[in-house]
This record gives structure tokens, sequence and C-alpha cells, in this order.
């Protein structure tokens, strides 16, 4: 056989290593600040683009780095292992432009995808509203033909990166009564009349990514930039979804590798009784179950990673729906558990925002929540199976 046997490529492991040791030089020493003010790395950013790691998803064609997946859920994993909201920058990227990669033409996917791949511009995915947010074909936001344009009215609510992303994919209503058929996809440019953002949200965790409302007040934009058919938006909404929660699950487990490497470390060098806390039975036992929960998770999202990007290529992957929800849920359920755990190692230094653990359990909480409630994903997961 002259390849090993369900491991992963050697360049998938040379990735993981470069970008591991990006982040630890360059990303992990600034997490602490950037959780504490709240405000986005640009630095951090800068770092990511200089290395090609800020949308590595996107194709060669249009100037990416055409990175497979699986590539893709190892650089947010290697990065959110040192900081979540900065594994935001290559997850959100991703989740903003796979509706264009699924449905857009290709005049616009050259106009929108260059500028990513380049670092000039973020993408961010506008579907949530203040009253649709698990139910998100309930939205109000509308969008009216006129002419050749369209004017947009309506508010999205907790946009990822809202304020710093030049791009939007916005999902709007063109023709009311008739639900999630009636919902079309749209690119809303950050610099276009009529958009403005509304006050930082003060959030338990991932706060050095600014989550804010997208207002859209009369904004006309060209037809052109109908992100595939008029009433297609929905569809394609839920299509990218199921390539993007995988990202959610890399996101968790990189999340959850930091704090149990963190915990392994302390807990080797702690003394109590007279020994270290290593060495006691109870503890040891505590770290062998996150270490399991962590690669059955692991494993669940990288076999998903693989459909996703069998899909993408055009093979159908008629449980990818199921894997993706399965992945996202798993990773961040045991994200949490691994994280609370991490806290509980450390005692009271755990609970204390000298230690990172503190805000590894904090951003955890919020992969059971996004792209989809864990309840949601069940929902999802049984669905498929009662088909």
């Amino acid at each position: 056989m002259s390849y090993p046997l369900y491991a992963l490529p050697e360049e998938h492991q040379m990735l993981r290593e470069t970008v591991r040791a990006l982040a630890d030089e360059k990303i992990a020493p600034r997490a602490a600040e950037a959780d504490e003010t709240g405000e986005f790395s640009w630095d951090v950013y800068k770092a990511l683009v200089a290395a090609d790691l800020h949308a590595v998803h996107v194709p060669e064609e249009y100037g990416g780095a055409g990175a497979d997946a699986l590539a893709t859920v190892i650089v947010i994993e290697e990065v959110a292992r040192a900081c979540a909201s900065s594994s935001l920058i290559p997850a959100v990227n991703k989740l903003g432009t796979v509706p264009l990669l699924l449905s857009a033409s290709e005049e616009l996917k050259q106009r929108y995808l260059a500028p990513v791949a380049r670092g000039e511009a973020m993408f961010s995915y506008a579907l949530s509203e203040a009253e649709a947010g698990s139910d998100a074909a309930a939205m109000k936001t509308r969008a009216v033909a006129d002419g050749d344009h369209y004017v947009l009215d309506g508010a999205k609510m907790w946009i990822t990166n809202a304020g710093v992303s030049e791009y939007y994919t916005v999902m709007a209503v063109t023709e009311p009564g008739v639900g999630a058929r009636g919902i079309s996809a749209f690119v809303v440019e950050k610099g276009d009349e009529g958009v403005s953002f509304g006050a930082k949200e003060r959030k338990l965790g991932i706060k050095g990514s600014p989550t804010r409302q997208v207002i859209l007040e009369n904004v006309r934009i060209p037809a052109s930039r109908l992100i595939g058919e008029p009433g297609t938006g929905f569809k394609t909404a839920l299509a990218t979804l199921d390539h993007t929660r995988i990202t959610i699950a890399a996101q968790a487990l990189g999340i959850a590798q930091g704090a149990l490497d963190y915990a392994v470390g302390y807990v080797k060098e702690r003394k109590q009784f007279g020994k270290a806390v290593a060495e006691f039975q109870g503890v040891q036992f505590m770290l062998a179950d996150m270490a399991m929960k962590l690669e059955a998770a692991r494993q669940l999202t990288y076999a998903a990673a693989a459909r996703s990007e069998r899909a993408m290529e055009g093979e159908p992957q008629k449980d990818l729906t199921f894997f993706s929800s399965a992945a996202k849920c798993a990773a961040s359920d045991a994200a949490m558990e691994i994280t609370t755990d991490a806290v509980q190692l450390l005692g009271g230094y755990g609970y204390t925002s000298d230690y990172p653990v503190e805000r590894m359990m904090r951003d955890a909480k919020i992969t059971q929540i996004y792209e989809g409630t864990n309840q949601i994903q069940r929902m999802v997961m049984a669905r498929q199976l009662l088909k």
C-alpha cells in the first residue's frame, strides 16, 4: 500500500504545523487582550493574510489558495486553539462566500471572491433577524424589484464581523406570502448607500469578533448582485450551512484542544499533598475523558469535511446534512464539557482571567448556539434518519 490507511495526507499535516507555529507566535499572545478590549485584531488579520490563511477555501481560479474542506477545517482548528475570535476570520470568510460558490454567476464570483482571496475584503453572512433566528424563513427583510435594481429594507441580527467586513450575503424576501420559496440572496457592500450597523453586542465570549446588526434602509443595488435565481435564496442558505456547520465544529475542536493542552501542562506542574496533581487517578480519568471526547468529535468532523469537499466538487452526498449537523453538535457539546473540566482542573486559578481556560470556556458556549442551535441540529439529524 502506497499510503497509510485512514491518515491525513502529508500536506495536511504540514499545513497544521505551519498554522500552529503562526498561531503560537502571532495570535495566542493577542488573545487575552482582544477578549478584554473587545476590539477586532487587525494585526492578526494581516498576519493571516500574509500567510494566505485568511480565506484558504477560495478556489485558485479566483486567486485563492484552493484549499479543500479538510484543510480549511485544520486552519480554523489551529487558529481557534490560540484564539476563538481570530478563527472567525477564515470561518466567516467561508460562510459569506459559500453561497456565491454554490449559486452565483461567474461574473459575481470573479468580482467578489478575488478581493477576499487577496485579503482586501472580508465577507459576512446575513440570514438571522431579531424575530427570525432558528425560524430563519420567518424573516421580514424585503427586496423589491425596481427596473434593473432591487431595493432592500430591513435589519439583520447577530452578524459576525459586521462593520469590519466589506461584503455581506443578505437573504431577503422577494415574494411575500410563499414562505421559504419567496426568499432570495444578494451581495450587499458595506459602502452601499443606506447600509449601517447597530451597536456592538456585549457578549459572553468571542469578544474580539464584533457582532452587530446590519441595517438596510432603502438600499438600492443592481439586480446583477442577485445570487442565483430569485426565490432560491433560502435553499442556498441551507445548502451553505451544510458546508459551514463543519467550520463551527472545527472552531469548537480548536477551543477544546487549547483548553486540554493547557490543563495537561498545568496538572503536571501543580503540586498538592506532596505530589503533582497529575498523579491523582481522579484527575487522570478527567483528562482521559476530555481527550476521548475531543478525538471522537475530531474524527466525525474530518469525515464530514471529506463529504463537504466531495459535494463541492459536484458529487452528491446524501448524508452530508446529517454529518455536518452531527459534527457541529458533537464538537460543540464536547468543547463545552472539555473547557468546563479544564477550569475545574485549574481550581481557583481556572476561574481567573490570569489563565486562558475561563476565556476558552466562555468562547466554547457560542459554538452550541450559532449556525443552528444544537437543539435544531438534533431535529435536522432526526429528520434525516426518518426520511
